[in-house]
């Protein structure tokens, strides 16, 4: 699976592709049409829904937005779709929302902004790892508002469960510098979003340089992301479907 056919080109949402076509560890790659790293979907067309639905076969959003976010933008026309809708927050422990989305600074910032968001998000990273290990709940999307930062740190624990490596995992990261200018073109129109900085700064630091040190970090502390999920509460059983649900041989 190439790097371009692993986007999906959406009308109304920027930021969307496919966790399928990496390489692991040991042979094989990240399995293709299982689970969807995006930006917000909320204004997502009746065309976007019918590709997602109808033709990736979605049936399962797993929403990283805080409560209040995610209740206040809601889900447009893909929540009218019939499909389970997770609210799984990822955020600071004290968090509020301008933390997580407007973080100023550079991306050396972003990188400990993540380590925190994994601090206070334990019970969201395990959930999300025990929906995506289930079959019966693909094709899964999991997304925050830009779909970079909060869908990054979860993408990342997954990708490094799976045995994806560190510099991939930051290539797939960086790869939302393609459509950055689209994002915070659509983000800046919504008013929670409306103070986040140019693209190259702060947020939208997208050099992959954060991703990295935060896979550097979960490694050091952890011994990576299979452990993390381990040691907080994911079992066994759960990690051998979820590497069997993303892995392809």
């Amino acid at each position: 699976m190439s790097e371009a056919t692993r986007w999906l080109d959406l009308a109304e949402v920027d930021n969307v592709r496919d966790l399928g076509g990496l390489p692991v560890a040991g042979g094989g790659t990240t399995r293709a049409g299982v689970a969807y790293r995006a930006s917000t979907l909320q204004e997502a067309s009746a065309e976007d829904v019918a590709e997602l639905v109808d033709v990736r076969r979605l049936r399962t959003v797993i929403d990283l937005r805080l409560p209040d976010e995610a209740a206040r933008e809601g889900h447009g026309l893909l929540g009218e779709a019939g499909l389970r809708v997770v609210n799984l927050p990822v955020r600071k422990a004290d968090a509020t929302l301008l933390d997580v989305v407007v973080p100023s600074g550079t991306s050396a910032d972003l990188g400990a902004l993540y380590w925190q968001l994994l601090a206070g998000s334990t019970e969201s990273f395990v959930e999300a790892a025990r929906i995506i290990a289930d079959p019966d709940q693909h094709a899964v999307v999991f997304h925050c508002a830009a779909g970079k930062d909060r869908t990054g740190v979860i993408a990342a624990v997954l990708l490094d469960a799976v045995g994806v490596a560190p510099e991939v995992i930051a290539a797939d990261y960086a790869l939302t510098s393609e459509r950055a200018h689209q994002v915070r073109a659509r983000l800046v129109r919504i008013p929670a979003y409306r103070n986040l900085p140019t693209v190259g700064q702060g947020v939208f630091a997208v050099d992959g340089t954060a991703i990295a040190s935060f896979v550097d970090a979960l490694r050091a502390t952890y011994g990576g992301g299979a452990e993390f999920l381990l040691r907080h509460g994911l079992t066994p059983e759960e990690l051998t479907a979820l590497r069997s649900a993303l892995v392809a041989a």
